[in-house]
């Protein structure tokens, strides 16, 4: 045992040695590594001889401890005579192909010259010769060599059936021939292999031709479509069995291939059969053989590995539904044909109960119920999304009048479907989606991932499932805006409770409420009564959801919804009022004035934003109804000022608000204007500028901090924008030098004083001036030049731009900073 170190300089020589009986132990396992490997060359080569050099010494334990210093034997080059295993297995398949082609051209040319002694003794000999040859050879080692010789063998074999019935037995039918052959072949290749036993090719031969003579034999004997099918389940069955008993990966691997097609191939005629057929008795043959499909399919995979299982598990699922669905959707209309396969599908979900069947397998089985289940759903997607928006049509007549049923408003785009199994199956896809969410909340697994997604997929379904059935049933039509309404206070209940309900399932309820309250809101529009009683509730329901909603999302949603609900009432409310849709503007400001007043109260952003944000919706529809009409859209955009002033007086919305408040005030000022018919707007506007730069002036005294925007902007743009408005009709030549003239006093004491917005109102009102003065010349040198000189100075200008763009570049990041340092 070695003694612990007493000092690091003792510990340190340790390690020291440590590393080098390390490094001395590789180089030896290095060496005898070389030597390994030119032993093994040299037996491949004729037998095995020490290399030279290469002899471990005697002594150490099992002639390995230490390897020579000597060098290891060189190895044989590829080149050489010996050639090495790849070489022999070239040589191999060549010399086997030889004899294939030697054995073909023999039987298909020259065996009609020899008679039939001769042909029996070659038939006999060379058969006999070739099947007998490897079994020689296995014994001398020579295993390489007896499989190329045996695969010649199993092609004899197959040439030689056919030999005898192209001589012997030339009127025998073919098909049945070709079964009765390919059972033999089956049969005399497993006996072959198994007692031969080494050789790897004829048992998985044996298995590839066992797959012919039943279907051969039912095709030979006339039999029908179904008697096919049914030999080809056979088929697979027993080759389900193959794969299951017998050993060896080829062999294996071969019986589930060839399972595969030919149960498929029984599977695809039971299908078409059961498609096809037009009552329950003619379904029921086809049903039977695909129910037999299911068995064969649940046997493959009941000891199959994982993956297969879950395979195996799908296609039986899938099988089974489409056997028995396909009988009993005979006895119902075809619309109902889905139903009845959804219901198959989900008579599958016991299967996860049953504990004896393996855990992949009931996977497998359950995932065919939720393919089944998709499938149903998207097959009546288009009609449920076309029985949702069928009301739409109401925007075209609003408030003509309540009708009788809710079918009726959806009656103009010919949206509901011609029976009940639209709701129906979206119903029993939610049932069965709760449940499947049920039962994996009761096994304690966390409401995500997969449990979330159902039980959000369940309240989706649900959601558009009720609007379909009340249109589809043609409910009255307060029954059918009830039932909105309460579904739509339902999943607003389920959104809002976050901590009770999964994050995809709140999510989930709170956009589907919002889909429901359109359709509801769709449905009111055809009577003004209901107009006024609906979107008020949904008004209530939304605000109440947002005083209790504790998540971001939610809460800004449903705030915003409840500005959306308001507005609809102001703009009815002036709608029966018969005000017109400029007064009408005026009618609906009341609801962002609502808001604003209610954003002074409460301060709290993740309530103001998205008031705000509805709140300028508002203000936009409001502006939409006026814009018609002069001079009210010069007063609701002063109004809409008014609004953006009060908002200002809060601190954080103050410098926003402001520059906002001051454009609407202007803007107003300049339609008023127009609207008046006004040919000289200085005469108003600059007394007005005056007075806003006088006050400009003094801001700018008591707060040196002010912006030169916040002190001058307001009262610059009130004169600079209506001219140069009346400068573009006007055709005299004095306001042009009056407005340049003043707009270049304003340019050049902004640059003296340093003041960002005189500069920039003023530059861009010369630069506009000019262009409005040289604008009829620039026109006249235009239609004088030639019109491929245009493109060509464009092309000019963009390769001076190019060359010189790192300068511009750098010339207006100056001119930014520049102006970002004036006040």
């Amino acid at each position: 045992m070695t003694p612990l170190p007493s000092s690091p300089a003792e510990e340190l020589a340790l390690l020291e040695r440590e590393l080098i009986w390390l490094d001395t132990r590789r180089v030896q396992l290095l060496r005898r590594r070389s030597w390994l490997k030119a032993a093994l060359r040299a037996q491949s080569a004729g037998g095995w001889q020490p290399p030279h050099g290469g002899q471990p010494p005697q002594g150490a334990p099992g002639g390995w401890a230490h390897a020579p210093a000597a060098h290891p034997a060189p190895a044989v080059p590829s080149g050489s005579a010996t050639g090495g295993p790849g070489a022999q297995h070239v040589l191999l398949i060549l010399g086997g192909l030889l004899l294939a082609v030697a054995a073909i051209a023999f039987t298909l040319f020259s065996w009609g010259e020899l008679g039939i002694a001769g042909r029996s003794v070659v038939l006999a000999g060379v058969t006999a010769g070739a099947l007998g040859a490897p079994v020689l050879l296995l014994r001398r080692g020579l295993g390489a060599t007896a499989e190329s010789v045996g695969a010649v063998a199993l092609l004899l074999t197959v040439l030689d059936a056919y030999a005898l019935h192209a001589a012997v037995l030339p009127e025998a039918d073919g098909a049945g021939y070709a079964a009765f052959a390919t059972g033999v072949l089956a049969a005399g290749w497993t006996a072959y292999g198994v007692g031969v036993g080494r050789l790897r090719l004829p048992l998985p031969a044996a298995v590839v031709a066992g797959q012919f003579p039943l279907v051969l034999g039912a095709w030979a004997a006339g039999g029908s479509a179904l008697v096919i099918g049914w030999a080809l389940l056979v088929t697979a069955a027993g080759s389900v069995v193959v794969a299951a008993r017998v050993p060896g990966l080829a062999v294996r691997a071969t019986a589930w291939s060839g399972a595969g097609v030919t149960w498929a191939g029984g599977l695809l005629i039971g299908l078409g059969e059961s498609v096809s057929a037009s009552g329950p008795l003619d379904a029921a043959a086809p049903g039977v053989l695909l129910l037999g499909a299911a068995a064969v399919a649940l046997a493959a995979a009941w000891r199959a590995p994982q993956e297969m299982a879950v395979t195996g598990g799908v296609v039986a699922g899938l099988a089974a539904v489409a056997g028995v669905g396909g009988v009993l959707r005979t006895e119902v209309p075809w619309s109902w044909a889905v139903v009845v396969y959804l219901v198959c599908g989900a008579a599958l979900a016991p299967v996860a109960r049953i504990a004896v069947v393996p855990r992949p397998v009931r996977g497998g089985v359950l995932g065919a119920a939720a393919g089944v289940t998709g499938v149903a759903v998207l097959a009546v997607l288009p009609s449920a999304a076309a029985t949702l928006l069928g009301p739409a049509a109401v925007l075209t007549g609003l408030w003509a009048g309540a009708p009788d049923g809710a079918r009726e408003l959806a009656a103009g785009a010919g949206a509901w479907p011609d029976a009940l199994s639209v709701p129906v199956v979206l119903l029993v896809a939610a049932v069965l989606l709760g449940a499947v969410y049920a039962s994996l909340v009761h096994e304690g697994r966390e409401p995500a991932g997969w449990t979330g997604a159902a039980g959000a997929g369940a309240v989706g379904l649900v959601s558009a499932a009720v609007p379909v059935l009340l249109v589809s049933a043609d409910v009255a039509y307060a029954a059918a805006l009830v039932v909105d309404l309460l579904l739509v206070a339902g999943l607003l209940a389920a959104a809002v409770a976050v901590r009770r309900v999964p994050t995809a399932a709140g999510g989930t309820a709170l956009w589907c409420a919002v889909a429901v309250a359109a359709h509801a809101g769709l449905l009111a529009l055809a009577a003004e009564p209901a107009t006024y009683a609906v979107f008020g509730l949904l008004l209530v329901l939304f605000a109440v959801s947002a005083a209790r909603s504790r998540e971001v999302v939610a809460r800004s949603l449903t705030l915003v919804l409840s500005v959306v609900c308001a507005l609809v009432v102001a703009s009815a409310a002036g709608a029966s009022l018969e005000l017109g849709a400029p007064r009408t503007a005026v009618l609906v400001l009341v609801v962002p004035a609502a808001v604003v007043v209610l954003g002074l109260w409460v301060r709290t952003p993740a309530v103001v934003v998205p008031l705000e944000a509805g709140a300028g919706f508002a203000a936009l529809v409001a502006l939409g109804l006026a814009v018609t009409d002069g001079a009210y859209f010069s007063l609701v955009l002063a109004l809409c000022g008014v609004l953006a002033a009060a908002t200002a007086v809060r601190p954080e919305r103050r410098p926003g608000a402001g520059y906002l408040a001051a454009g609407l005030f202007a803007t107003a000022t300049w339609v008023r204007l127009v609207s008046a018919g006004v040919t000289h707007p200085e005469a108003y506007t600059l007394p007005v500028s005056v007075i806003a730069c006088a006050v400009g002036l003094l801001r700018w005294r008591t707060d040196p901090e002010a912006s030169s925007w916040t002190a001058y902007g307001p009262g610059l743009g009130v004169t600079l924008g209506p001219s140069l408005l009346a400068l573009w009709s006007d055709p005299h030549w004095q306001r042009p030098l009056l407005l340049g003239a003043a707009a270049l006093a304003v340019t050049v004491t902004g640059a003296v004083r340093r003041l960002q917005a005189p500069l920039l109102l003023g530059g861009g009102t010369l630069a506009l001036v000019a262009l409005h003065e040289l604008a009829p010349h620039v026109a006249q040198v235009f239609d004088a030049l030639p019109r491929w000189s245009v493109p060509a100075l464009a092309g000019l200008l963009l390769l001076a731009l190019g060359a010189t763009y790192e300068q511009r570049l750098r010339d207006a990041r100056r001119l930014r900073e520049h102006l970002g340092r004036m006040r």
